[in-house]
């Protein structure tokens, strides 16, 4: 198994970036945690207590600025990036009929741009090294559509197109890109969020007939970023219990 590896993360404070980042550190890499939510971060850094191993800052993945601030940390410290992946995510409901175009740029720029943005301000850290993985979570939402959700599931419909397109573009610099399809997964917020009725009837519809935890999501995001996924790229692995059967 790679170790000592440079491993970024967005969305890092999340239900499922921190099983993630936790992860990561088990394998003796090198995290640098991301997001928006500083308090979040600080109870990460608190619980996880790896003061050589674990660095976070705060960052919003739709400004650029913030991206760019990260790739200049992790230049800084490590002088190179070997693994990003792109957690962060922003999935509020809103019908169709009552969006704002401003809500649906919101939503677009956090679940589609911001991956653009960070693989932008990452990428030189990777060019040249001969090696590296670009892990991007999108959603199995994508597949049947969500009412009320339509600005996300085409935000993430549109990260199959990126991840796709980009694995093609780094291909030559030994860099994969790949993507991540999580089911209705119990994070914090989807828990807060979301009717129970709605979480109940997901596990009707699985193979698997249980809730979706964030740690369900780790052995996939781990494995893309191991040299056991050398020749895998472009492709998308489907977490989510067996509801769709790709």
């Amino acid at each position: 198994m790679k170790t000592n590896r440079i491993v970024v993360i967005t969305g890092a404070a999340g239900g499922m970036g921190t099983k993630f980042v936790e992860r990561f550190l088990q394998n003796d890499d090198v995290v640098f945690a991301a997001d928006v939510q500083q308090d979040g971060l600080q109870k990460l850094k608190n619980k996880l207590d790896r003061m050589d191993q674990l660095h976070i800052a705060m960052c919003d993945i739709s400004n650029e600025d913030d991206c760019n601030a990260i790739a200049e940390i992790a230049r800084s410290k490590c002088g190179r990036v070997d693994v990003l992946v792109n957690c962060a995510g922003y999935f509020p409901i809103k019908p169709f009929v009552e969006m704002t175009s401003q809500e649906w740029r919101r939503v677009v720029d956090i679940n589609l741009t911001g991956a653009f943005l960070m693989c932008k301000a990452i990428y030189p850290l990777m060019k040249g090294l001969g090696w590296g993985r670009i892990i991007n979570i999108g959603s199995a939402s994508t597949f049947d559509g969500v009412p009320g959700q339509t600005h996300y599931v085409a935000a993430k419909a549109g990260l199959f197109g990126f991840t796709r397109s980009l694995a093609r573009e780094l291909g030559d610099d030994g860099i994969t890109v790949n993507i991540v399809t999580p089911g209705l997964t119990l994070t914090p917020p989807v828990r807060r969020d979301t009717p129970a009725e709605l979480i109940s009837s997901q596990i009707k519809l699985r193979a698997i007939g249980r809730d979706e935890q964030p740690v369900d999501l780790v052995g996939a995001v781990f494995f893309l970023a191991s040299p056991d996924a050398d020749f895998i790229s472009g492709q998308t692995i489907n977490v989510d219990g067996g509801k769709h059967m790709l």
